[in-house]
Parts: C-alpha cells; structure tokens; sequence
C-alpha cells in the first residue's frame, strides 16, 4: 500500500477531480460515437468500436514524468519507456513520444512498430528472453539499449562484440527472487521466473560480479518485478535489490561502471472505481521509502511501464445484439467477448471489468438492477465479460461500455473464430462545453476487413495442400 507521505503529497481531492473529468469525457464521448455513426443500434452501425482517451494518455504520461523529476538530482538521466506490449498501436506510441515518453520493445514487431512511430533508437530498450543472433545484432547496429537475459545470450554478445565495445548501452536482467503477487502468471519476481539471472541461486550473485568485471561494456543492471497484484512494497523491494548489486558491482570494479539502473514497471492499475490507484506520485514515494539513495544521482534511470499508462484511458463500446433468459438467468449477448477482453474471459477473478449500459442513443442506461450475463460472440460457453452482474435491464440495441481496457485487450486482438479486429478512435473535446458536438475522434486503426481475414488465413494458397 501507498505509505502516508504519499498520500500527503496528492490530495484525495486530485484524484476525485482527476476521475471526474474523465468520466465527464467518456460520457461525451459514448454519445458523439453514435451521432457520428462510429456505433450503434441500428443494422447498418458498427456493432463494435473501441475509444481512447487521449487527454487522459497525456496526462498520465505527465503524471509519470513529473512524478520522477520532482524527486531526482537535477541533472539525472532517465528514460521512461512504454512496454509496447500494452499497447502496439503506432499512433498511441507517437502520442507517447509527443510527451517524451520512448518504448520498451520486446520482439521484432514492437521494435518494427516503435520505429514507425518516429521513437528514437536512444529512446528505446529491448527486452525478451527469446532475443535471436539477428535481433541482438540489429540493436547493436542502431544503437538501441539492450538487456541480457541469461548466461547464453550474454556468451552470445560476447562474440558480436568482440571487434570493440558496442555502441549500444548494455545491462544483464536479474531476477531478485523477491516473491509473487496476487496473479501467478504475472509474478516475475518468484524463485523460478523464466526472467533473468536468479539472483539469490547458489553462486548466481558472484557470478554477476565477475561478469561485469570481465566486460567492462556492461553499464546497466535491469529488473522487473512489478506487475497486477504485485503490492508497492514488493515492487520497491526488488529495485532495492537491483540498487544494492550495482553498488557492489562499482565497489568491486573500483569506478562506477554501473551508470544506469533500468527499473521496469509494472505499476498496478485499479479496475473497480475511475479513480487512479496507487499513483505514480505513490510509487515513487514507496522507493523514496525502500531505496532512497536511487534518487541522488549516482545512476540513471529508466522506467518501463505500459498498463499504468493506458489502462484507465481505453472504452469498449459494443451493442446488445439479443437478450435471453437460460434457467431464469438473463443474458445480453454483445460483440465484446474474448477477442477483446482474453484476460477477463479466461481468467475472470484475476481480471475483473466494470460494465457500464448505455441505451441506443448513448444515454446511461437507467432502470432497476437485474442479474445479468455479459455475453460475447465467441462460440464457447465461458465467452463471458461479467457473469450475475446487476444492471438495469438491457435490451437489444442498448449499448455496453467496458472501461479500464487501454492495455492489454483491445489494443492486441484475440482472433478467436476469425472475429476481426475492430476500429479504434482516438477522442479529443474540442472545447470546454458539455456537448457531443465537442468530441472529435481521430482513427488510430480501421475495422479489419474480411478480406483481411481470408488472405491471413491463407487464401492466396487455397490449393498448396492438394
């Protein structure tokens, strides 16, 4: 939990306001997509759009930013990089690299798409444990910073380094070993995390030592071990760790040949309210707390959030297609399901939404609570968004908003029964008033044609098996 000087620091009132307004323009913004026929009721409407917030994007790439400098010696390096993976769409990359915020990329794709959107090879790091010879070597040719993964890839570097040290700033991930969270499949800090050198391995920790000793090239050390469910002291825990080995790296060393500590992620998103939590102010404030010499200078940081950035910002809008009862159970059947929401369907009480009804015009939805289903178009029983919740009653043609979703669902497309991928909008208010006319969207991807669909599935080699 956040510690009390952090809440000192960021009155509540903020953060109410903070929720407020943005709820003020997701409201706006449900009711211009359907005047202006991005979704609808109607049988020529899109059954399915998904919107972005772009003023609430900046400002928590604000929030990050400003978080960070208040607190850092004048004059310290740091990189905030958005783990692409949240969300690979070029557009939101390019709005982050408007706020100077880079990428954390973590396979040739992302890199491929960091690079679309203008980000700077110096402004970008690369992360992943399956990094192949023509990867590694890529990066080094355009000056990207690398983190190694294992004793392997380290060997690997070796040789394509062996004509001189490399352009490239360098680091080794570690695993500090420091435990789990509430959601297993994201903890990367547990003793058997696929993730770096196990730091707490019998001989691992002076190995590290001597590695570094062996390269002087190496001049960053990397951990991650923040995540959903990973509490802040857990996290703050792990970068204490990471600190405490690079001052006994340079100690051992004799300079400081660690000059940069890349610090990960992985900040929790709060999916329950509008309101952000725990904030960037408070994380901050949890390292202060844990680690308070990683704010005096002596090393550079980087920071790879992405889900803290985007989650709070991305709406799924979808339309009740029909509605049912099954053994007295209501269900509304939508165009959102797995394809969308993955985590949620597949892991629902690790992954829990909020389902906000809409009428056919955009309106809330009003009405006496029921129990309903939140079904999806996918053909398995378990396609469910929300199971029993109470809403007013939907019928078809009313509208379902699923917040909180800017990261990790829309953005990166399940193709579950060839469902195809859906446009996204981004959304400015264009002025101060509290019209729908006020709402401009801006097309950060089309809806997925068919066509699309059958040329990725092979359709210009229909007859390569007979």
């Amino acid at each position: 939990m956040a510690s009390d000087s952090a809440s000192e620091t960021t009155p509540a009132g903020a953060f109410d306001r903070s929720a407020r307004s943005a709820a003020r323009r997701r409201g706006l913004a449900v009711r211009a997509a359907v005047e202006q026929g991005l979704v609808g009721g109607a049988e020529a409407a899109e059954p399915l759009v998904c919107l972005l917030d772009t003023a609430g994007i900046r400002a928590s790439a604000q929030a990050l930013t400003s978080a960070f400098a208040s607190v850092l010696a004048p004059g310290t390096p740091v990189l905030h990089a958005f783990a692409v993976k949240a969300a690979p769409l070029v557009p939101v990359l390019r709005l982050l690299a408007d706020e100077g915020i880079g990428c954390e990329v973590a396979s040739p794709g992302e890199l491929a798409l960091a690079r679309a959107a203008g980000v700077a090879p110096e402004a970008t790091v690369l992360d992943s444990p399956a990094k192949t010879v023509a990867e590694l070597r890529q990066a080094l040719a355009l000056g990207i910073a690398v983190n190694v993964d294992n004793r392997q890839e380290l060997e690997r570097l070796d040789a394509l380094v062996s004509a001189g040290p490399p352009r490239s700033p360098v680091g080794v991930r570690v695993n500090p070993q420091t435990g789990a969270g509430t959601i297993d499949a994201l903890s990367t800090a547990t003793a058997t995390s696929k993730f770096g050198v196990p730091l707490r391995d019998p001989g691992a920790r002076a190995w590290l030592v001597e590695a570094y000793l062996a390269r002087p090239w190496l001049t960053r050390l990397h951990a991650h071990s923040g995540s959903q469910g990973v509490p802040l002291a857990l996290i703050a825990q792990g970068v204490r760790e990471l600190h405490a080995l690079a001052q006994e790296i340079n100690a051992a060393a004799g300079r400081r040949q660690v000059d940069t500590l890349d610090i990960g992620g992985g900040l929790p998103v709060n999916f329950a309210s509008d309101a952000t939590a725990p904030t960037y102010a408070e994380y901050v404030a949890a390292l202060r707390e844990a680690v308070p010499a990683l704010f005096d200078g002596g090393y550079g940081l980087v920071t790879e959030f992405g889900r803290s950035l985007l989650a709070k910002h991305g709406l799924i809008l979808a339309r009740v297609e029909y509605t049912k009862a099954t053994g007295g159970r209501r269900i509304a059947v939508t165009h959102a399901g797995v394809q969308l929401a993955t985590r949620t369907v597949y892991a629902p009480a690790s992954w829990p939404l909020r389902i906000l009804p809409y009428d056919a015009e955009g309106a809330p939805l009003t009405g006496p609570p029921l129990a309903q289903d939140i079904a999806g178009p996918a053909c398995f029983a378990g396609d469910l968004l929300a199971t029993a919740r109470e809403l007013p009653e939907l019928s078809p043609g009313d509208l379902i908003g699923v917040p909180d979703t800017g990261a990790y669902f829309f953005t990166a497309h399940y193709g579950y029964n060839s469902l195809p991928r859906p446009a996204v909008h981004g959304f400015t208010l264009t002025a101060p008033g509290a019209a729908p006319g006020d709402v401009r969207f801006a097309l950060v991807r089309p809806v997925q044609p068919v066509a699309s669909l059958v040329e990725e599935a092979g359709g210009g080699q229909r007859d390569a098996l007979l």
